[in-house]
Formats: C-alpha cells, sequence, structure tokens
C-alpha cells in the first residue's frame, strides 16, 4: 500500500482537493490514518445489512473510491445472494476498484461503474451506502439529491452514511476538532501535511451537524432514522425506507 505523503512538502502551494491518480495511489493508507474507526463502521455497516435486507438485490455505494469498503462487505456477506455496484466519478479510483474485486475473486458479484453520482441511475437499490460522499456535494443541492434517491428506493431499502460532522457549540467544536487532529498526529501526520490538507479540503468538504443530516433525510421521507455510530466529528447514520 502506497503511503500518503501528497502535502509533505511545506513549500508546494496548496489547490483545491481533487480526486486524481496521486490521491488514488494512496487513498488507502490515507482513509486509515484519516477516518477514525473506518473498519468498524464497515463492519457494523455489514450487520446491519444483514439484518434489514433480503436474501437478495443490489447494494449501491455511492462515491466508492477504491472499492476497499464494497469488497469487503461482498466478504462478509456472502452468504447473501447480492450483487455490489461500485459508483464513482473518478476514473483513477474506478481502476484501483476493479484491480481490487479481480484480485480478491469477486469479480462475479462486484461491478464498478465511472459516472456522476449527481445522475441518479439506480435500479431497485436494496441498500444505499454514502461513506464521507454527502460532505462533497454543494449543501443547497443536498435536499434534492437525498429526495431524488429516496424517491427511487423502493419501501424495506436500506441508505447508509457516514460524514465528516460540525457542532454547532463553538466550545465542544473546538474540543472534537482538537480531538481529530491529535488522531491525524498519533496517525503520523505532520503539522505541515494536517494544515495544508486542511487547506485543500476548506471550499470543497462541507460538514452539517447531526441533527441537520437527519433533518435531511427526514424532509426526504425516510421515518427510522438513528445515528448507530459517532466518534467525536465522525458520524454514522442509517436511514429505512417504509
Amino acid at each position: 500500500m502506497a503511503v500518503d505523503t501528497l502535502f509533505k512538502d511545506g513549500a508546494a502551494p496548496v489547490d483545491d482537493f481533487k480526486f486524481n491518480v496521486r490521491v488514488a495511489e494512496v487513498f488507502d493508507d490515507m482513509l486509515g490514518r484519516s477516518i477514525p474507526f473506518y473498519n468498524e463502521v464497515i463492519g457494523m455497516t455489514a450487520q446491519l445489512l444483514a439484518r434489514f435486507l433480503r436474501s437478495e438485490g443490489r447494494v449501491y455505494d455511492l462515491g466508492c473510491s477504491t472499492g476497499s469498503s464494497l469488497v469487503e462487505l461482498a466478504r462478509r456477506l456472502a452468504h447473501l445472494d447480492l450483487q455490489f455496484i461500485g459508483i464513482d466519478n473518478s476514473a483513477a479510483m474506478i481502476t484501483k476498484a476493479r484491480l481490487k474485486a479481480e484480485m480478491y475473486g469477486k469479480g462475479d458479484r462486484l461491478r464498478f461503474e465511472c459516472a456522476d453520482i449527481m445522475n441518479l441511475n439506480l435500479r431497485s437499490p436494496a441498500a444505499v451506502i454514502m461513506n464521507y460522499t454527502l460532505q462533497f456535494i454543494r449543501p443547497m443541492m443536498r435536499p434534492d439529491f437525498i429526495r431524488a434517491l429516496y424517491a427511487l428506493m423502493p419501501s424495506g431499502a436500506v441508505l447508509i452514511i457516514s460524514e465528516k460532522t460540525i457542532n454547532h457549540d463553538p466550545l465542544l467544536n473546538r474540543a472534537f476538532l482538537q480531538f481529530y487532529l491529535d488522531f491525524k498526529r498519533r496517525h503520523g501526520y505532520s503539522e505541515i501535511e494536517i494544515a495544508k490538507k486542511r487547506e485543500a479540503l476548506e471550499n470543497i468538504l462541507i460538514p452539517f451537524s447531526n441533527m441537520e443530516n437527519i433533518d435531511l433525510l427526514r424532509q426526504a421521507g425516510f421515518r427510522h432514522i438513528e445515528t448507530f455510530f459517532q466518534w467525536f466529528n465522525f458520524s454514522s447514520f442509517i436511514a429505512l425506507k417504509e
């Protein structure tokens, strides 16, 4: 696995964050060092899908990046007759994802497509997963996107969303942010790397609070909504369509 050193050069100018070939090469390392309890959330997602899904259907991962989470879900849910489809608009990410599917022998159950998730074209999804994807959609576009997604989902379908979040209480928000910066330091990122990545993401990643994310789901029509994981300013939500 290639190590993430994208922001190690303190002299290089900072551009907006892009999911290009350079990012794709180090993305798996970046996930492990930047997203607290990433693997645990995937495990919890597998438990939730096993509990609420029927024995067959399609599971979509919107913004699937290099396909790691979908490959793991295919492994954990091998006893169910599910098809796993990952969609991402980064060709470099999809190339990596397809290689993983072949390497782990999951090609018959896994498919990866390079497409813009904003042009929703899902066929009766039993489940939709969005891991740290919604935060990259412009806030004004999120309500319409979730409403359109809800309309496409059949009765009984499951939506799983994980997001970096913000707390509107300034004191708590500063504390949670500090805990996250400490997490990144423990995983080997320097102060320069932390600052430069934060600058690169500043106008690209716009987080909502837990309540704002839940309101977004409720206004779209979901009635069964719950936060199933939280680590300070990272949260995961499940929503079921009646």
